[in-house]
């Protein structure tokens, strides 16, 4: 577990190799419980800005014994916890996997209209499941049971239960988390330990606590409780255990988001940041403080994003500068700006367009990623990333905005690919080929919100970003895994003129070479799934198109007309 925890923060956002930049140092305790945890390091200074990582409950000595150090604990006794102070962590299993880790198990949302079920923590590890229908189950033995597994042991799949009585003692601290996987709302009895990550989670809205001395009341509460209660609880379960709970990367780097919003002090992360999707780890707090300025909270905000765009325009493969692309997306109403990123070692062209809106040429690095930073210069919500060999016109750019911004959390673009598993290879491949299935735009003409350059820049590994530099085609399927990681859902594709479908995208050649076919590189999406720890993509059908799109009615009734003007 301790390996798994370095290699948690390996290469993270977190991590700093110098003493004398660092402002808390870590303190692993060993694995297993033990009377001694060995000798404090040479810079120990009492504990001062130390934080002691116990994995198990109580394998060191009192926190009172420690000095100032936080102590970071696997299910805290309640007498013990300093609020405020130390942290409390859930109770791992030895094989919780490092990164992605294993889905919700919640298949039903709605339980069945006729009996709830019960799921008891029994002796051993072992859960009873009982359908409950009168005041007195399940504790005077009189419950009817389940048709279904009354037993399923430790480690095993849980049964879709809707709540999972729990007892409160501290030995039972393990059940809450299987629980809270499997989608079983916890109802904890008098528990006698911290709930994790409780400075920061409102359990609230995913479990119940209730006093283990009124038994029949509790049960009476649970029957009587209405379903769109039970389903709101069920599914904060499944959010929760995704965000925080499922790998132990996420585990210790809620951890450290914990101790950083408590230096930041009024920049920290607001309750709604770490209580809603998709979590306080990809809703950076460095980025704002406020839920309306991402793309994920405009329906709980009842906003909608900016009504314009800046296009960012990419230039680093050999040919003429993009002239005739620059005059298209500034005729579009909604354009507020565009920037070009020269990344040649050309130099720069003397003339440029006269164009409507503020055009910015910037001498920008070779490296790929680049063009994923969060230019400071860029205001708007929405960019429109594109490539000089992009071709677009007026029409499309509009129509594709327009869609964007009742989608802001979602890729909007014009060439898709898909992934696929490959059986015979034995990993994932991908393929550009035209097809009504699709998992990926191409960020050579796509739109997105430009909060997701602010979390490929600070939130992904640099051997992520590495790699997209050292294999250019993996530069669009990093920046789709990262969209799907943090959306579940799969980009958005609209419609794309005839004129340029068969215009293949090209990747960025060296200066003086011809540009060439951009191939699939099924390495990258392999070394991608495994760095996530899971496949993120979604695949999906759906295009969007125009009202009376392609329809055999009068062109002065439709909107968008050149989309449909054959070459």
């Amino acid at each position: 577990m301790q390996r798994r925890i370095l290699a948690s923060l390996e290469g993270s956002r977190y991590q700093t190799r110098s003493l004398a930049e660092a402002c808390l140092l870590l303190l692993l305790s060993p694995g297993a419980p033990a009377v001694h945890c060995g000798p404090v390091p040479h810079h120990w200074d009492r504990g001062r800005n130390h934080l002691v990582i116990n994995l198990h409950p109580d394998p060191c000595p009192r926190a009172s014994q420690l000095g100032q150090a936080m102590v970071a604990e696997a299910s805290p006794r309640v007498d013990t916890f300093r609020p405020g102070f130390d942290v409390s962590l859930p109770l791992l299993p030895e094989a919780h996997p490092l990164r992605g880790g294993f889905p919700g198990q919640l298949r039903q949302h709605s339980p069945h209209p006729r009996a709830a079920l019960l799921a008891l923590a029994e002796d051993g590890g072992r859960w009873h499941t009982a359908s409950f229908h009168s005041t007195t189950c399940p504790w005077d033995g009189r419950c009817e049971q389940d048709l279904g597994p009354k037993q399923t042991h430790r480690g095993e799949k849980l049964p879709n239960a809707t709540f999972c009585l729990i007892p409160g003692h501290h030995a039972e601290a393990s059940r809450f988390l299987q629980a809270l996987q499997a989608g079983c709302i916890p109802v904890l009895l008098s528990p006698s330990w911290e709930l994790p990550f409780s400075e920061v989670i409102d359990w609230t809205k995913a479990a119940i606590v209730a006093d283990e001395r009124l038994p029949l009341q509790v049960l009476a509460a649970l029957q009587e409780m209405d379903p769109a209660r039970v389903l709101a609880l069920r599914q904060q379960t499944q959010f929760l255990w995704d965000a925080y709970f499922s790998s132990v990367d996420k585990v210790i780097h809620t951890t450290l988001e914990i101790i950083q919003d408590r230096i930041l002090g009024a920049s920290a992360h607001p309750s709604l940041l770490w209580n809603s999707p998709p979590g306080a780890l990809l809703a950076l707090s460095t980025f704002s403080r406020s839920p309306q300025d991402f793309p994920f909270y405009h329906l709980q905000q009842s906003s909608r994003p900016e009504g314009r765009f800046s296009a960012l325009i990419w230039v680093g493969t050999p040919g003429q500068p993009p002239l005739k692309l620059i005059q298209a997306v500034a005729g579009s109403q909604h354009c507020a700006q565009i920037m070009v990123l020269w990344s040649r070692e050309r130099p720069l062209p003397f003339r440029w367009p006269e164009t409507a809106v503020p055009l910015t040429v910037m001498d920008g690095p070779r490296k790929l990623s680049h063009r994923f930073l969060p230019f400071g210069t860029i205001t708007t919500d929405a960019i429109l990333s594109l490539d000089a060999h992009s071709s677009l016109s007026t029409s499309e750019v509009d129509f594709a905005f327009v869609v964007w911004k009742n989608f802001p959390e979602r890729m909007v673009g014009f060439l898709t690919w898909n992934h696929f598993w490959d059986e015979a290879q034995g990993g994932w491949g991908y393929t550009a080929e035209m097809a009504n299935e699709f998992s990926m735009v191409l960020t050579a003409a796509a739109f997105y919100h430009r909060y997701y350059h602010t979390l490929f820049t600070h939130s992904l590994p640099r051997a992520l970003r590495t790699l997209a530099d050292e294999a250019p085609a993996c530069a669009d399927v990093l920046m789709n895994f990262l969209v799907a990681a943090v959306t579940k859902l799969p980009p958005i594709k609209v419609p794309y003129g005839k004129q340029h479908q068969e215009a293949a995208p090209l990747a960025p050649g060296v200066p003086g070479s011809e540009p060439q076919p951009q191939s699939p590189d099924h390495d990258c999406i392999n070394q991608l799934a495994a760095e996530f720890g899971h496949m993120p993509l979604v695949s999906s059908r759906l295009r969007l198109d125009p009202v009376l799109f392609k329809d055999p009615v009068s062109v002065q009734r439709k909107k968008y007309r050149s989309l449909e003007k054959k070459p």
